[in-house]
This record gives C-alpha cells, sequence and structure tokens, in this order.
C-alpha cells in the first residue's frame, strides 16, 4: 500500500498526484502519509510547497522531520543544493523517517525529486533511493510535445532497475498539443502497466477533484491482467 511517485520530468504534477493519491486512500478509510525525502526551493526559509500540499493530505499526526528530512532553500538541482547547504544527503536518514512513517500509517506515498535519475549526492540518485525503499512506482507523465520519448525513457530505467511500474498518470499540462489522445493510446500501448487516470488541463488544478478520477483498482492487477483502455 506505499507507492513511489515519480515523473517524467520536474514540474509534471507529481505533487498533484500524490496528494490525490493520499486523498482518495483517505477516502477509502484509511490513514495515509505523505512523504517528500529531498525538498529544494523553500522560499527564504518557509515551507516548501510541495512539503506543505503533502502535510496538509496527511491525515495521522507525523513531525516535518518524517515528512521532509532533507529541505534546502535553493530551487536548484538536490545535490547542488545540499552542497552549497554543507550537507550530504543521507539515505539512512530517509529511511529511518519513512519507516516511522509505515508504523504509522497504512499508506505512504513517496515523492521524488525531479525526474527519476535527478542526483542526490555524489553517488546516488533518485532512481538509488526508489531501489532502497523498495517501493512499486507510480509514474506521471506530462502531456506536451517529447514526453512520448521521456515517458518510454524513464519506465525503460525503472524496469531495468528492477523496479515495478504499478499505474502512470497523463497529466496534461498543454492543453493545446496535437494529437493528445493519439500520444496517451501510444504511451497505453507501451508501457505495461495501466493508466490511473487523464488529469485535464486546468489553471488551479484540485487534488481532491482528481482524487475521485483515480482508479485505485487498477494498482492490483497483473500487467497481463488489464486491457488497454481507449481514452
Amino acid at each position: 500500500m506505499n507507492y513511489f511517485v515519480t515523473g517524467t520530468d520536474t514540474g509534471v504534477g507529481k505533487t498533484l498526484v500524490s496528494c490525490a493519491l493520499l486523498y482518495a486512500f483517505a477516502a477509502q478509510g484509511k490513514s495515509v502519509a505523505g512523504m517528500k525525502p529531498v525538498a529544494a526551493g523553500c522560499n527564504d526559509g518557509e515551507l516548501n510547497d510541495d512539503v506543505k500540499q503533502l502535510r496538509a493530505a496527511t491525515n495521522v499526526l507525523t513531525s516535518l522531520g518524517q515528512i521532509n528530512p532533507y529541505s534546502f532553500l535553493h530551487p536548484i538541482a538536490p545535490h547542488i543544493a545540499a552542497s552549497k547547504a554543507g550537507v550530504s544527503i543521507n539515505f539512512e536518514r530517509i529511511l529511518e523517517s519513512f519507516n516511522e512513517l509505515t508504523a504509522q500509517a497504512e499508506v505512504v506515498i513517496v515523492e521524488g525529486a525531479g525526474g527519476f535519475m535527478v542526483p542526490l549526492n555524489e553517488t546516488q540518485d533518485s532512481s538509488d533511493l526508489a531501489i532502497a525503499l523498495d517501493l512499486p512506482i507510480i509514474l506521471v507523465v506530462g502531456m506536451r510535445l517529447g514526453c512520448l520519448n521521456h515517458a518510454l525513457l524513464t519506465f525503460k530505467v525503472l524496469t531495468d532497475c528492477g523496479l515495478t511500474c504499478a499505474g502512470w498518470v497523463a497529466n496534461i499540462l498543454d492543453p493545446d498539443m496535437e494529437a493528445i489522445q493519439d500520444n496517451i493510446q501510444a504511451l497505453q500501448e507501451r508501457i505495461t502497466a495501466p493508466l490511473l487516470c487523464v488529469v485535464k488541463h486546468q489553471a488551479l488544478p484540485d487534488a481532491h477533484e482528481i482524487s475521485t478520477q483515480l482508479n485505485l483498482k487498477l494498482l492490483n492487477e497483473h500487467p497481463a491482467d488489464y486491457l488497454i483502455q481507449v481514452v
């Protein structure tokens, strides 16, 4: 019941989908907790906006350190932000916080930083963190020009790492993108994991609303058991 949410790039809607997942599981009566192991860009010392949203979607009592073990001021690549702060991101600290959350909540949604292979320290990246956490992946695809390549590359890397893609979400970032439905269909034919939801473009997307559109039942299906849906 725990998942790692990654995306095809930064700014593709990982936090939106992570919160929607939390709200959807909470609507089933489950205790839920969001986690952002590494956040960069804290608005002059204020709480990172992604962390704020995940914390608001969490329905168990947690500490900020559990939800967000590492937080940095500069909105840049995590390993560079950490270096500027004189800090090295340690996976043991993240795993400790994750284990504490799993002891408190039935569902923990971990949101990665940036794309799937963004560096976190001198030798490890976000894919290494997903492996260390040993969680199934939910992939958020930002639907815009170039998304097919980005999505399929990300899917290939995560499966080559031995990880399971439990599902993916198509988040329409560019409402004027040509052949959106054809692009979604192309991904459905190539990603051996269920499409959980198509998030329509909105100026102010609402995680609560999107939570009602997620098909959580598909998360339990084996890739060979579901049929490609025509959107």
